[in-house]
């Protein structure tokens, strides 16, 4: 169970934001079944379900870190292309011979 999503939950388990979070979402989809649907279950729903939005919001770092890279990479690849382009349309030296 150490990654659903492709998020690793053990990691995301040592913030005591995202213990309080599962212990809410528990209280909450416990009370809609009736029962007590246990810690386990109610982690493994709330990782599916809610944990991309909160890293997002919460920890956005990565996130930004992330949107940078492809920013810089997209950058790159159009002045690839414009180089590119460039290159076909070089003035060349015309021959009188």
């Amino acid at each position: 169970m150490a990654n659903i999503n492709g998020i690793d939950v053990e990691k995301l388990l040592n913030d005591q934001r995202v213990v309080d979070e599962i212990n809410r979402h528990l209280w909450i989809e416990s009370e809609r079944a009736g029962r007590d649907i246990g810690f386990e279950e109610a982690k493994v729903d709330w990782v599916k379900k809610f944990a991309k939005a909160w890293l997002a919001y919460h920890m956005p770092e990565p996130a930004i870190k992330e949107r940078k890279i492809e920013a810089v990479s997209k950058i790159y690849e159009a002045q690839a292309q414009e180089s590119a382009a460039m290159q076909s349309k070089k003035r060349r030296a015309k021959s009188y011979i």
